[in-house]
């Protein structure tokens, strides 16, 4: 099942063109959660790159003048740092940026989530890898192909594996797949083309469980789909690289998924502090990095200066990975044992306090609307009726009118503004939601 926003022309062949939504409430897109990025550097004019990305900091992510790096996501290791797998070629290759398909996976590490990050192993062979740890606390790095590896520790020794994938579709599941661990220790993984399949161990073997792409039916070119799952949903950022824009779903279960208004990101969201930007002719291979409670605190990206067919072997263009905060999920908690409903009066929710974040004097309770997600990114939803202080955390309660929740819904948004006047959002599981994974 799909749901879709509501702004769609449907076109002669059954698909629809997408037309951004009017009147969407800041934070109604997931676009609007892209934070300014500071300067880790420097910015720096005396470096590779055409004019549109100079100056630039060359200390956000991971670039060197010897080598082009694509794709990668970071996984926060239990020394606390933050470990970057990238895959990586030699600039000077005759062929460019299309010698790709010879990339050598590496592991990179940085103290800081934006960088710098410093190579430390070359693992092996391997295009856009993704790294996840499974229930038994291995590591398992997937790239593009029919092989993964295997590492009891994020510092190896890596074995290469092989992996079994079953599915109708030749070719199905050999490119750009991402990964979740699922509750019960089994791993869901979607392929390029959007279809998933779940692997009972995470590394031997996959079976498909759907029979279409989950991605939105319009007309573009999708690929580099991500996917995570915190304490509330799955999400999913999935790349149109002919438009150079992305769009953001979310999910009970990992299988059906709901389509936000808006975009993710697109060309313009690596802006620094102070007001400067790097204008990248293309961010692709999104990743997030996430937080204990699974929640996105950073994206990065492979980004590129010029069209591919521009960037040749010894010349001055190349790609790098870059790394973009994000605004933070609040943990939120819904109050009311029983289901709500047309009738339901009032909506007690509470929001958790946390390092760095007192919910009793951060938020502007007045900004603060709640309810289904169709509702609230447009400024609607229900309103605040009051407040109260529960040890550190704050209880919310809403009037229920104009919730706008339904049994589509398997989540519900809270959506305001801090007193600094900086967004504020989250998301909670609805009482006798019955959407979990099944599969």
């Amino acid at each position: 099942m799909m749901w879709l926003p509501s702004s769609m022309l449907y076109g002669q062949s059954g698909e629809t063109t997408y037309q951004l939504p009017e009147g969407l409430a800041r934070g109604g897109a997931f676009i609007d959660r892209v934070l300014p990025v500071p300067v880790r550097g420097g910015l720096t004019a005396d470096v590779w790159g055409a004019d549109n990305v100079i100056p630039r900091d060359t200390g956000n992510g991971i670039e060197d003048a010897e080598y082009s790096y694509w794709g990668g996501n970071i996984i926060i290791g239990d020394d606390g740092k933050n470990h970057l797998f990238v895959c990586r070629w030699r600039e000077d290759e005759p062929k460019g940026h299309h010698i790709w398909w010879k990339s050598d996976v590496v592991h990179a590490v940085s103290e800081n989530p934006l960088g710098p990050y410093r190579v430390v192993e070359e693992i092996g062979r391997g295009h856009n890898p993704e790294i996840y740890r499974r229930k038994d606390g291995t590591y398992i790095i997937g790239v593009m192909g029919y092989s993964a590896y295997r590492a009891d520790s994020l510092n190896g020794p890596w074995a290469k594996i092989e992996t079994v994938l079953d599915s109708p579709q030749e070719n199905f599941n050999k490119s750009n797949r991402t990964y979740v661990v699922r509750d019960d220790g089994s791993v869901l993984m979607m392929n390029k083309s959007g279809h998933v399949s779940i692997g009972d161990t995470g590394i031997e073997r996959f079976r498909q469980v759907t029979n279409q792409s989950v991605y939105p039916k319009i007309k573009n070119h999708f690929e580099d789909p991500v996917i995570w799952k915190d304490e509330v949903q799955f999400h999913l950022v999935v790349n149109d690289w002919y438009t150079r824009k992305a769009f953001y779903l979310r999910s009970p279960d990992g299988i059906h998924w709901k389509w936000d208004p808006g975009f993710a990101y697109d060309t313009t969201i690596m802006r620094h502090e102070g007001g400067t930007s790097e204008a990248w002719y293309k961010f692709e291979r999104p990743k997030v990095r996430q937080d204990k409670y699974g929640r996105a605190t950073h994206m990065n990206f492979a980004v590129i200066d010029v069209p591919k067919d521009d960037d040749r072997g010894g010349d001055n263009h190349s790609s790098k990975n870059i790394v973009i905060p994000l605004v933070v999920p609040r943990r939120i908690q819904i109050l009311n044992q029983q289901l709500i409903t047309a009738d339901t009066e009032i909506i007690d929710v509470k929001i958790l306090a946390e390092p760095g974040f007192d919910p009793q004097t951060e938020i502007d309770a007045s900004s603060l609307r709640f309810g289904a997600s169709e509702e609230v990114n447009f400024g609607r939803g229900s309103s605040v009726l009051k407040t109260k202080v529960s040890g550190s955390d704050l209880i919310v309660t809403f009037d229920a009118k104009d919730h706008g929740l339904t049994a589509d819904n398997f989540a519900a948004k809270l959506l305001g503004c801090n007193t600094d006047d900086e967004l504020l959002f989250g998301y909670a599981s609805l009482p006798g939601n019955t959407q979990t994974e099944k599969h």
